[in-house]
């Protein structure tokens, strides 16, 4: 699998909005499952949120939900991560992850 590439972090103040994309690449990128992870200083790495090969989301993390949102385009070979009412507590490295190989990430910093 190839590392995927993330980009569209930054810093913005809370109430904000990013959106994240993940390229990536190869015959097989549109069947994976692809998951957002988030890393904040000192503490672990954890999942945010997925979508299947399918289209359909299939895990987000309580304290995300509805206010992330995660798409995908087939012909891009992309998925977005759409960001909405950043707080503070979204502040942190995020990923993209396939099976089994994630991105460098990006970062997110949400100021109050």
């Amino acid at each position: 699998q190839a590392q995927p590439e993330e980009s569209g972090g930054g810093s913005v103040q809370a109430g904000g909005s990013l959106r994240l994309t993940c390229a990536g690449s190869g015959l097989m990128f549109n069947r994976y499952a692809i998951s957002w992870y988030r890393q904040a200083p000192g503490k672990e790495r954890e999942l945010v949120i997925r979508i299947e090969g399918s289209g359909i989301p299939t895990y987000d993390l309580s304290s995300v939900k509805g206010r992330f949102f995660i798409t995908r385009d087939y012909d891009k070979k992309t998925v977005y991560l759409q960001m909405n009412s950043l707080k503070p507590e979204d502040t942190g490295v995020y990923f993209c992850c396939l099976p089994s190989v994630c991105g460098q990430g990006t970062q997110v910093t949400v100021s109050s």
